[in-house]
């Protein structure tokens, strides 16, 4: 009988075995599936329209102001427009690239020929009030003064001359 009850502990002792491999298993392909970006690990729904409704109809002016050798990118990174000059120690480039990383211009401007950009344009409603949002108005002509950009600031309206806007945008980018 001691037999059986060694025997039996022995198949006790498998089992357990087998389940915990079995469950580090689904564990593993768990974790693989939120890496690979299955549906565990996506936790995002669409947000809406890309502009406000402001947004929209100041683009649409915009558009034609610039002509058509230009051409209107809107909400770009300002990461995506500067870079982070060589040579700095690498604490101070991450703390450069952290300043601008989830920064974005509202529109750039490019040519059409090359995509260069010749101009960033910058919405600007009463929001731009706030203590925050000047901080973040002096950072982007900061970095557009660093890099030579001009930052065109139009003041948010009801409605907008394209003439007018035209007229300014021609004066940002034509050399002083």
């Amino acid at each position: 009988m001691g037999h059986v009850i060694e025997g039996f502990g022995f198949m006790l002792t498998v089992i357990l075995a087998t389940l915990v491999v079995i469950i580090l298993c689904l564990a593993a392909v768990g974790l693989q599936r939120i890496r690979r970006g299955g549906k565990i690990g996506m936790p995002y729904q669409a947000s809406g329209p890309l502009f406000s409704a402001a947004e929209q109809a100041f683009l649409n002016v915009l558009d034609v102001s610039v002509g058509s050798e230009h051409r209107v990118f809107g909400k770009v990174r300002v990461a995506d427009v500067a870079a982070v000059k060589p040579g700095i120690q690498n604490s101070a480039r991450q703390g450069a690239l952290n300043r601008i990383a989830a920064k974005h211009f509202d529109f750039v401007v490019c040519r059409v020929s090359d995509l260069a950009v010749v101009c960033a344009v910058e919405l600007n409603d009463k929001s731009h009030a706030s203590q925050r949002a000047q901080a973040r108005d002096e950072l982007l002509r900061g970095v557009c003064e660093a890099i030579g950009l001009p930052l065109l600031q139009i003041t948010a309206k009801r409605s907008y001359s394209q003439q007018d806007v035209r007229a300014q945008f021609v004066s940002a980018i034509s050399p002083a």
